[in-house]
Parts: C-alpha cells; sequence; structure tokens
C-alpha cells in the first residue's frame, strides 16, 4: 500500500503518504491504520519514525489514538493542533538543549528500572533487535540514531504506564535532534553502545536497582557528550 521511505526526513515523507490516502478516498474517517510495528514494515522504516508520523497527524487532527484500540482516521473537522512539548523547549533555544538533559536525567532511569521490572520476552527481543542495529551501524549516523531512539522507546513501552510512553512520544524529535548531534563526539557511538548494553543487562535480569544506575551511567555520558559539542561550537566561533 506504502511506498518505502528513503529519506532522512522519514515522518514527513510518511505524513504525507497517509494524507494522499485520506484525500484520494483510500483512508475514509473511522478506518483504523495498521499497528506501528507493520507500518514500519510497509514504510521500511523505524518504529520511532511511525510514531513521530502519527504525532504529527494527531497535530493536524487527522488521526485520533485510542489507548487499547489502535490509531483511526478522523474528519480533521473538529481537532484542534495540539500544543506539544517540543514546541516549548524549541522555543527556549539555547536554554532547550540544557532542558532536555534535565528532563532526561529526571524520567530515564525510572523508565529504565521500571522496565526491569515489567519487560516481557518480546520487549526483550525489540531491545536486542535495536542494539544489534546500532552495533552494525557505527558508521551510519543516521541507521545508529533511529535503533537508538527505538531502544529507548522500547523501554518506555515496556514500563508498561502510557503517560510515560505520551512523555517519551512528546520530545522524539528533540531526542532525535539531540542525538544526530551528539553522534559526531568523538567515540560517542562506542560510548552509547556499551550503556545501552549494561542497561539491557540489567532489565534481561529484571534488576530494576541495576537499570536505573545503568541509564544514569547513559545520562552522565549525554550530559558531557553535550557539553562537549556546545564548548567545541563556542571554540569555533
Amino acid at each position: 500500500m506504502y511506498k518505502v521511505i528513503q529519506s532522512s526526513r522519514l515522518y514527513e515523507q510518511i505524513v504525507q503518504q497517509i494524507e494522499e490516502s485520506v484525500i484520494n478516498g483510500t483512508l475514509k474517517e473511522g478506518d483504523k491504520l495498521p499497528a506501528e510495528r507493520e507500518l514500519a514494515l510497509q514504510f521500511g522504516v523505524s518504529r520511532t519514525a511511525v510514531r513521530e508520523a502519527i504525532k504529527a497527524l494527531q497535530e493536524k487532527g487527522l488521526v485520533e489514538a485510542l489507548p487499547g484500540r489502535g490509531t483511526f482516521i478522523t474528519s480533521g473537522k473538529s481537532n484542534q493542533m495540539r500544543q506539544s512539548v517540543d514546541r516549548i523547549l524549541r522555543s527556549g533555544q539555547a536554554e532547550g538543549t540544557t532542558w532536555l538533559v534535565e528532563f532526561r536525567e529526571i524520567v530515564e532511569p525510572e523508565i529504565a528500572a521500571l522496565a526491569a521490572v515489567r519487560a516481557d520476552k518480546e520487549a526483550l527481543a525489540s531491545m536486542h533487535e535495536a542494539l544489534s542495529v546500532m552495533k552494525a551501524s557505527m558508521q551510519n549516523a543516521d541507521a545508529y540514531i533511529e535503533a537508538d531512539l527505538d531502544f529507548h522507546l522500547e523501554l518506555a513501552e515496556a514500563a508498561a504506564n502510557p503517560l510515560i510512553l505520551s512523555l517519551i512520544d512528546s520530545v522524539v524529535g528533540l531526542l532525535r535532534d539531540q542525538r544526530t548531534s551528539t553522534f559526531f563526539v568523538k567515540g560517542g557511538p562506542m560510548r552509547g553502545q556499551f550503556h545501552h548494553e549494561r542497561i539491557l543487562d540489567a532489565v534481561e535480569r529484571h534488576d530494576a536497582d541495576a537499570a536505573r544506575e545503568a541509564m544514569h551511567a547513559h545520562m552522565r555520558q549525554v550530559r558531557q557528550d553535550t557539553l562537549k559539542l556546545a564548548d567545541d561550537g563556542e571554540r569555533n566561533n
């Protein structure tokens, strides 16, 4: 039904194709979209890109996501554009980067701890798959970053709390921007891989304390890489 996406702005092309399906009548009000995994396969992209597209479609008022039921096409006439968290953070310009780091330091260690308690075999398999892609993509920024985002998405899903998942969904675009920048900090991908492997090991052992501490260590790396990037930028100006 859909064409495989071949662009760095993946989610925008997904949005465009679904919009076109609505316009030409292929998709009608009340129709249910395929599950995220199925859409990711059809488009040839990561689940993170699909989730970001769904978020954008929600903001346009074209779809409605109903917990436990799925995502449905709407008329678009009664829904207003939603005020998203990423707009708030982007409005802070330089401060937005710091706010995002602080947000992650507060939220993600507890997500990892909950995931360690609640992750099932399917979630663990998805995390292993994301790590494998990361390992194989040390020289491919786009592939590595999408797999990195998918890993954190799977953690949030494994935490089995829809509010937490909504929070992560609301900043996924900012997370992609941050990761795109820090990927090019010397040794960043290898350090990131090391920390992700430690997190997954703790989650797989269902050790909440170890998962929390492993994520804290990863967030320290994120902060250090972000600061180094800012310092390098100042020296180059």
